[in-house]
């Protein structure tokens, strides 16, 4: 029989800091070894994971600390939590804030209790005084910790967890900062009554403010403009949430990340006389039953799965999309819902899903009053004073 110190030693929980190739392979993948058997859990791309936490593949350290933990107790990891202090959304936001990001443990509240313990001590060490998250280096990582709709699947560019996860928040002393909602969208057919008012508003925003499509035949045909719509991003989304702006260097980093899910039928940018992009869409078929397969590995055979993806299905995954902050409300973002909607039906496309929006962004959420919806899902962003 175990004596009471053993046993206790048996279940103390030990912080180790990742700071080895070896140790960052674990901390990837240790959500696809939590959720291996859970339909509903998407994992992200291996290699853009693995990418984030390198210093030399990830501007973001130009302005950004970071550090990463694991959870372990008898030799076996039960959590990670990576920690993010963001100089630059500091000085923008006027806050001495740290982020917690990439958070994941089982239900055990002396292992969470441990991770968040480790992050608010080095919050204090760097003279933060509030910790919120889940959020990631930039607006364009993934974000936002589920409190509603844990029964559906997620996307690749979305978070997925378990209910416990919130009640260990509220118990360690987190609240709720902000909420993101996502849609369903379910796509009607190209006789239905919106979609033709849709057709007939953007024939005639683009007729009346001589506007044009970008025309191209290839995914790649896009290269030319993708810096230019991030340009905009950085212009459009300024005022929203936690947002940072993009530096040289990281929109070259996105832009090769997103390139690759470009599909002409999906992807709408729109530009004005002076031949600059004043607004744009992004969306491409769902990946997300190929990265799950493939525990988010493209290679040695994870592409093929995608690729078959980005053929065959029937839900559309809405990924990024932006109207010149002057000219937002003047019915532009007609044109990029026509665009899509129409190949979207052409297509036999089911339905879409919308990435992330804040709950407050008004803008944004309006224009989905014209379709069929489910606000399938909710996802927070807690915030807790050190």
């Amino acid at each position: 029989m175990l004596k009471e110190k053993e046993t206790q030693k048996l279940n103390t929980v030990e912080i180790v800091e990742v700071t080895t190739k070896a140790q960052l392979k674990k901390f990837v993948d240790y959500p696809n070894k939590l959720y291996h058997d859970n339909p509903n859990f998407v994992p992200a791309f291996y290699g853009d994971d693995i990418d984030d936490w390198d210093k030399k593949k990830n501007p973001a350290f130009d302005y950004c600390e970071a550090r990463c933990f694991l959870a372990y107790r008898d030799g076996e990891i039960v959590g990670r939590i990576g920690a993010i202090l963001s100089h630059r959304a500091n000085e923008k936001w006027e806050t001495k804030r740290m982020r917690f990001t990439q958070v994941d443990f089982i239900d055990d509240i002396s292992v969470s209790s441990a991770l968040f313990d480790t992050v608010e001590k080095w919050a204090k060490e760097k003279g933060c005084d509030e910790i919120h998250g889940p959020l990631g280096f930039t607006d364009m990582d993934r974000e936002g910790m589920l409190v509603d709709g844990f029964d559906k699947r997620n996307m690749f560019i979305t978070y997925y967890n378990e209910p416990y996860y919130n009640e260990h928040l509220e118990k360690l002393g987190y609240s709720k900062d902000t909420d993101w909602v996502e849609y369903k969208i379910y796509i009607p057919s190209l006789e239905d009554e919106q979609t033709v008012r849709i057709h007939k508003i953007a024939e005639h925003v683009i007729k009346r403010k001589k506007l044009r499509k970008v025309e191209v035949r290839t995914r790649f045909g896009y290269k030319p403009y993708i810096e230019k719509v991030f340009d905009l991003i950085n212009e459009a989304y300024a005022p929203l949430y936690g947002t940072v702006h993009l530096s040289d260097k990281q929109i070259k980093k996105y832009a090769n990340k997103f390139i690759p899910l470009i599909n002409p039928k999906y992807a709408c940018f729109v530009m004005d006389e002076q031949d600059e992009i004043i607004a744009f869409g992004i969306a491409a078929p769902s990946v997300a039953a190929a990265i799950k397969k493939s525990n988010g590995r493209l290679f040695p055979f994870g592409w093929v799965g995608v690729l078959k993806a980005f053929n065959k299905n029937n839900a559309l995954d809405l990924l990024l999309t932006a109207v010149r902050p002057d000219l937002q409300g003047s019915g532009i973002n007609a044109v990029v819902i026509d665009h899509m909607l129409n190949n979207a039906a052409k297509n036999g496309m089911v339905y879409a899903e919308s990435g992330p929006m804040l709950e407050t962004n008004s803008k944004i959420l309006a224009q989905w009053k014209l379709f069929d919806t489910e606000l399938h899902k909710r996802r927070r962003c807690y915030i807790k004073k050190v």
